[in-house]
This record gives structure tokens, sequence and C-alpha cells, in this order.
């Protein structure tokens, strides 16, 4: 089913207990004690992506970078590009501006000393990024980043941007800075955008489906993003008691996600972003979200 086109593949590196579906269970202040899980994870994931060969971006929060450099520097040698997650995984719209400046900064940093390059490219926790915090885009302007993918152009109770570009364009921030955003994807059903991008939605929907969807934006021309959490392929991980939907959004399907991933690869072709966003052709007019 492989096509030409080079899809993104990414990884936000944090721990199934930093998850904000899990807030409710345990506070940020409680990290400290939770049993750890997110090295080995990803070390699973690595040695997957080692045997089929494909490099793909690991968004890394900084509270995990700081606990595990080691971790960071194995992403970096097995060739995969690093880019920022920022520190804490708390939802921007939640901050005030000179805290998710400071996180922001500081994450930058920590990843930058660890691998001894410059960071470029930024994720925000749960694609917090929305109409109520618009003002984030200028903090990555000033901060140096380049690009983004934060924004998920549906409507959702967490995050969400209704009528933003589906394909990767240029964002001008409210300040006039220009970042290259590369959209969380979706595919048209009617006048619906179905979210199609991974993590929840890899494990709630058929695999069918992913696959067809995201095969749907391939046969439009354009490169998807796939994106997944190393605590999603962790069926020992504990399990927090949280209210229903919670514990559905963040527990179903976990057991098949591996397989499933395992297919995905072989059936589409993935880089990491900046490979990707290097062969699109990106309108050259700035559009101000």
């Amino acid at each position: 089913m492989q096509t030409a086109i080079q899809n993104a593949l990414t990884i936000d590196v944090e721990d199934y207990f930093q998850v904000a579906a899990l807030a409710e269970a345990v506070g940020r202040d409680n990290w400290h004690s939770m049993e750890y899980r997110v090295e080995a994870n990803t070390d699973r994931l690595l040695e997957l992506f080692d045997r089929h060969q494909i490099k793909a971006t690991f968004f890394t929060l900084g509270w995990v970078a700081e606990k595990s450099p080691s971790l960071v520097r194995r992403i970096r040698t097995a060739g995969h590009e690093i880019a920022s997650h920022g520190y804490s995984h708390q939802l921007i719209y939640n901050q005030t501006p000179e805290v998710f400046r400071e996180e922001t900064h500081r994450s930058k940093n920590i990843l930058e000393n660890i691998i001894g390059e410059p960071i470029y490219g930024y994720r925000a926790a749960s694609y917090s990024i929305t109409s109520k915090s618009r003002w984030a885009l200028d903090v990555l302007c000033e901060e140096g980043f380049t690009w983004d993918s934060s924004i998920f152009p549906v409507h959702h109770d967490r995050y969400g941007m209704p009528g933003t570009p589906f394909a990767p364009y240029q964002l001008q921030a409210p300040n006039g800075g220009i970042l290259t955003e590369f959209p969380l994807s979706t595919c048209p059903l009617g006048s619906y955008r179905l979210p199609i991008a991974g993590g929840g939605y890899f494990r709630l929907f058929p695999y069918w489906l992913s696959r067809w969807g995201l095969g749907r934006i391939n046969k439009s021309g354009q490169p998807f993003i796939f994106y997944l959490h190393p605590w999603e392929i962790d069926t020992g991980q504990p399990r927090l008691k949280v209210k229903a939907l919670s514990r559905f959004r963040h527990y179903n399907n976990i057991d098949k996600c591996m397989k499933r991933l395992e297919t995905l690869l072989g059936d589409f072709r993935f880089a990491p972003v900046s490979s990707v966003l290097s062969e699109v052709t990106i309108p050259s007019t700035a559009v101000v979200v």
C-alpha cells in the first residue's frame, strides 16, 4: 500500500502518570513517587524503528529529559530527531504567559545541552495551543523555534482550533513572527473532519479506518503526521482510578497498539518532521490563526 509520499512519524515522550486524562488521580507533586516506565517503553519503540529502518521525531518532555538524559542521547544517536514537548505537560491555556515562557526556555535548554544541537521543533502538551492561548505562538517564535505541531483543526473538549488549515502551512503569530505549522492530521467525511493522527484515535478506531483515513490524505497528495506515546504500548502500566471517560481514553486497546503500529510501519513511508517538511510545497502567504 505504500506510496511515494513520506509521512511524519512522531513520538511524544512522556510517562503514563503525566497524561492530562489521569491528572485527577496523580498530581505533578507526586510524579517522583510514581513507577517510572517511559525509558523501557521508549527503548521498545527505538528497537522497533531500527528493525524497520525508520527515523522519527521524538517530542521529549523536559521533565523526562532532565531525569533521563541518557535516553535522549540514545534517541539522537539512533538518528532520530529531537524536538521539545515543553517541560511539565501542563495545559498551556491554564498557564500564565510568564510560566509558559520559563518552562519553554527551560525545556529547550535542557534538550540542547544534552544533544549539543539546537532544537527547532515544538509540540504543546495535549495540543493545548487553542484560541485561548494564541499568545504561546509568540513565545515559540521568540525562543527560536521555527516549526510547530500543536494545532489540531477539530472541535474537542480539551484542544482544537476549528477552521485552521489541514496541511502544512506558514503561520503568523499574533506579534508577527512566522512558524511552519504541521497540523495534526484529519480526513474529510462529508463536511466533518475526522481526527486520524494517531494516539487515542489509533487505539479506539479499528485499524482499517486509520489506514483508510491516512491513505486518503496521501491520495490527495499530502503527507500526514502520526503521533503515539510510549505508554500506549505498555500493557503493564498501573491502572489508576479515574472517571469512566478518562479511563476509556487512556486504557482502551493498549494491548492492540504495538501490533497495529508494526502494521502501520509496513503500510506507509515515514520520516522525521523536518525531513517531511523539506519535501512539501508550503504556501508563501502566512495564515493568521
